[in-house]
């Protein structure tokens, strides 16, 4: 990787952890849940928190993805359960609860990192309102229902890690196209830091981890995703490593707390920045085209 690559890769994002050792000391032998497993980070996340021994379940629609991975891990010498669910059903994901708790007793993590990513100008919303609910229930209500259904054997266990992969977004000032996916993605994070002291008293763990931007399927459809700096969903997957090794209470790029209070201090000029980025910006083909 060229220098410039690597000073800009670790400008951009949070830090991430590259030391296998401490990381098969945090998990091994633990039991630890990943939703969205089947592509992108979530996949990357659960065959690296496997091979450092943990028994790893894995959960996404498409149970023909979760099998490969599952048979792939095995094959790997790694221990893999596959639990395939949509996580916007709120009858599913109670079975899946109450399933994954009789078949595995307290989950020791879990990786809450399904999520659906929707950029749309307001022109091309007003007639779809789908856009809406949609995110709401996979990036907000969905894992509520999930963390819902677990933590109690979590809480009485005494112990515990969530981690929850959120979106730089949601720390810095919106920005536009993007209001669905945000708004959304910043109820969940909130809901879940609202949370946070009364999981800490019961001993389970809340790391919230703000990633900026990972080059995936997700993020494919936009082309202005490819000209920006981004990590592979391996490289990503470090970060969420080292959130599991350090149990920290966020891990986020170390300019998001002055870009935070830039906005809060000069909201002016972040208001004309947005302003010159939605003109000089445009709805990609898929957006134009979105399937309803």
């Amino acid at each position: 990787m060229p220098l410039k690559t690597k000073v800009l890769d670790r400008v951009v994002n949070p830090p991430r952890a590259t030391d296998p050792d401490r990381l098969r000391e945090a998990v091994t032998g633990k039991t630890v849940l990943v939703t969205g497993a089947s592509y992108g980070l979530g996949e990357a996340t659960a065959r690296k928190l496997a091979a450092a021994g943990a028994t790893v379940l894995v959960a996404a629609r498409t149970a023909e993805r979760l099998e490969g991975l599952t048979a792939s891990i095995t094959a790997g010498g790694g221990t893999a359960h596959a639990y395939p669910v949509d996580l916007t059903n709120a009858a599913a994901t109670t079975v899946l609860t109450d399933r994954i708790t009789a078949e595995h007793g307290p989950l020791d993590i879990v990786v809450n990192n399904a999520g659906k990513s929707i950029r749309r100008s307001l022109d091309l919303q007003y007639d779809r309102p789908q856009d809406f609910q949609r995110s709401i229930d996979i990036n907000y209500l969905g894992p509520i229902r999930l963390l819902l259904g677990l933590l109690p054997a979590m809480r009485a266990a005494g112990g515990g890690q969530i981690v929850n992969i959120s979106t730089i977004g949601v720390r810095i000032a919106p920005g536009p196209r993007w209001g669905a996916y945000q708004a959304s993605k910043g109820a969940f994070d909130i809901w879940l830091r609202s949370v946070a002291p009364e999981l800490h008293a019961d001993g389970v763990a809340v790391s919230s981890v703000y990633m900026a931007l990972i080059h995936t399927r997700m993020s494919a459809p936009t082309p202005i995703m490819h000209k920006l700096p981004g990590l592979s969903p391996d490289a990503a997957a470090d970060i969420v490593a080292r959130a599991i090794i350090e149990r920290p209470r966020t891990l986020q790029p170390w300019w998001a707390w002055p870009a935070h209070v830039g906005s809060a201090l000069a909201p002016g000029p972040i208001d004309r920045g947005m302003r010159l980025m939605h003109r000089h910006s445009a709805d990609s083909h898929s957006a134009q085209g979105g399937a309803r």
